[in-house]
Formats: C-alpha cells, structure tokens, sequence
C-alpha cells in the first residue's frame, strides 16, 4: 500500500539567514524520510495570517508565531503546529528555539579570552531572545568580575523609530563608554548598525571598541567593515528538530508543550574582535596602523613612522601587549587575508600576492607554508574540498 504523502506548510519567512538556516536545517529532514509534501508560501515575519490558511487541507504546520493574530489563525485549524519563534504566542504547542544562555555564554568568553574587562550589550527590547541574551551576558559578566553597559534601541515595530533617532541615542550611549571595551550585539543588524555608528565617530573597531553579533548572517558579516564576528546559530538543527517534533505530533503521539533549545555552534572569529584589549595608546594606534595598511606592503619602519616611539620601544611594548611583534603581526594579518582570497576567490597566486602586500607569488608562497604548514594551492584544495 502507497503512503500517502503528508501534506506541511511552512510560515516562515525566507528574508533572513536564520530563517533560511531554520528552512534548510527542514529540507534536510524531509530529504532523510522523504513521505512530506512542502507548501512554503510568501511570509512576512509577523505579517498577516495568509488567506488560505483558514481553508487548507494539510496535515500539519511549522511556523513562526511572531503575533497573537497568527496564533490565533493556527489554533483555529486544529492542526498539529511547532513552533520556531520565542515570541511564545502559544504557549501549549512545542517550539525549538535557540539556547539564548549558551549564546550569551559564548559571547563572554569569547570577549573575556581578548581580555576585555569593561563590556557593552546592545539590544532590542522588542524581543524575547533580545531579553533573554541580555539578562544572561549581564549575569555571566558579573559572575566574572567585569562591568556591564547596555543600551536598548527602539524597536522597529515602534511607530516612532528611525534611524536618525537611534543613531543619536546610539552614538550618545557609546561616547559615555569606558574603552577599551567588548559589546555584544543582540545579533547582526545591531552589530552592524554599532559599526556604522563607531565609523562615523571615528572610533577604532576593534582597537577601542570590539563588536560582536550574533546568527553569523554571511551576507552582513563580509560586507560590514571591519567584517563582524559573529555566534554562529546552530539554524539547521533548529530546523531539523523542528520537523521532527512536526512528524511525531503527525503520527498521533502527544508532545505537549515540548521545548527543545538548541545550542550554538561557536564563534566566528573576523576584524571586529580580532584583538586583545589594550590599554597601551601608542600600541593601540600602531596597531590601528598596521590593520588598516597591512595588505599594501608596509613594514617596521612604516609603522614608526605613525607613533612616536623609537623601534625598540615599541617592538618591546607591541610584544608585551599581543605577545607578538609588529613585523609578526603584519605577517598575520596579510597570511588572513591570503587565506580568506584562496578560499573566497578564483584569483590566481600573482594576484593574490599583489593584493596582499607580497612583492611575488614565489614570496606568498614561502611565507605561507611557513606560517600554515602547506602551499597556498593545497590550501585552497582542501578548503574547496571540506
């Protein structure tokens, strides 16, 4: 006897790389049990309850409950639903969401390990998983010994936001900062709005100010500047044991109110946290240097010709700061971004040598497989490759 497939809609919205991870980390569980046909229609987060809703014949629903008037809409079908928002607009249905304490938790040690002891979080009050980071990052930084700074913007959903308003609140809230200092943004657009503001302010990210998001969202991270570190949300488990709980509440086992929260993945180390807190200013500033003009080729000299220090001065206080020298640190940063051109790019050896402050590919070359262990093109080989 054929099984009759299984008939899912899914309301989640496809305009955001969580969203997306949470739809991919799905599409990996139907691809494994296969039995499910998937309706994924156009879906706002927290648009309106759609249309068709209240006259489909389905057998069961994953969503995104961000408003009362879709949880409402999805009660009245008196299908089986799960829940993937920490909205909690239904609070007797299961829902998987991410573990806010372990994100919360990651975020402090990673701005603890670059030896911040002053720490910002800047959130947004409209919701829960905001909330819930912020009240864990402000607990697990006071367990250790740090101070706590945080800034709440206006909502969005607020009929009186604007940029323009947040910025000056923004910028207000930041000037008042004790620097060096780590902030942890509730997820990537604040992080990103944080490095527009510093930017425009002329703050140095992340030599005064170290920015940290949160959902690891590519597209935002690589094209912000410096490029955003970020958690990296464990989406497509999210989404695969979402499904799950779906299939099980589909085959008539009761799962009440079932709560499942995922943990994330780690951090994705970029520029924005790339540092150790330094107090030193000459240090900082020569570090500031060194980041901004590495890949053109400068060296030693070039740098001391930006603090006033003499050489041995500031080789003794740069490696009493980073544990490094300035010669080392311009070699670290230029092998990164050779790093980040084999793996992101198709340019050849010459090109990248050119890009990155190397006078030839045979000089990369030597200097990559000093500091990584392998050439260039094996490296690219086996990045492509995993």
């Amino acid at each position: 006897m054929v099984q009759k497939l299984r008939s899912v809609a899914l309301l989640i919205e496809t305009s955001n790389s969580y969203a997306r991870g949470i739809l991919a980390g799905i599409t990996d569980y139907v691809r494994q049990h296969e039995g499910w046909s998937i309706y994924l229609p156009e879906q706002d987060r927290g648009g309106r309850p759609p249309r068709w809703l209240s006259n489909w014949n389905g057998d069961g629903i994953v969503a995104r409950i961000e408003t009362d008037e879709i949880a409402t809409a999805l009660k009245r079908t008196g299908l089986p639903v799960v829940d993937v928002s920490a909205a909690r607009h239904l609070k007797n249905i299961p829902w998987v969401e991410t573990d806010d304490q372990a994100i919360a938790r990651l975020a402090v040690e990673h701005l603890s390990e670059r030896g911040f002891q002053n720490f910002g979080f800047y959130g947004d009050s409209a919701f829960n998983w905001a909330i819930w980071r912020k009240q864990n990052f402000e607990r697990l930084v006071a367990e250790a010994g740090g101070k706590c700074f945080a800034h709440d913007s206006i909502s969005r959903l607020d009929e009186q936001y604007s940029w323009d308003r947040e910025k000056v609140a923004l910028t207000k809230w930041l000037a008042a900062l004790p620097r060096p200092i780590g902030i942890m943004a509730c997820y990537d657009i604040q992080a990103q709005k944080l490095l527009d503001v510093c930017r425009e302010q002329n703050i140095a990210v992340p030599e005064e100010v170290a920015v940290l998001g949160v959902d690891n969202d590519l597209l935002i991270c690589d094209l912000a500047r410096p490029r955003l570190s970020s958690v990296i949300c464990n989406t497509k488990r999210t989404g695969f044991e979402a499904a799950w709980l779906l299939d099980r509440m589909m085959s008539g086992e009761q799962v009440g109110s079932k709560s499942i929260l995922v943990e994330p993945l780690g951090v994705e180390t970029r520029q924005s946290t790339d540092i150790l807190a330094i107090d030193d200013a000459d240090v900082a500033a020569a570090l500031r240097f060194i980041r901004e003009n590495a890949a053109s080729g400068i060296n030693v000299s070039d740098v001391l010709k930006a603090v006033p220090l003499s050489r041995r001065v500031l080789e003794s206080r740069f490696r009493s700061a980073l544990g490094r020298t300035p010669h080392e640190e311009i070699t670290r940063l230029k092998i990164g971004k050779v790093k980040e051109l084999l793996t992101g790019t198709d340019l050849s050896l010459s090109e990248i040598a050119s890009r990155t402050g190397f006078k030839h590919d045979e000089y990369l070359s030597v200097a990559f497989k000093k500091s990584v262990g392998v050439p260039p093109r094996d490296f690219r080989r086996a990045e492509r490759s995993r």
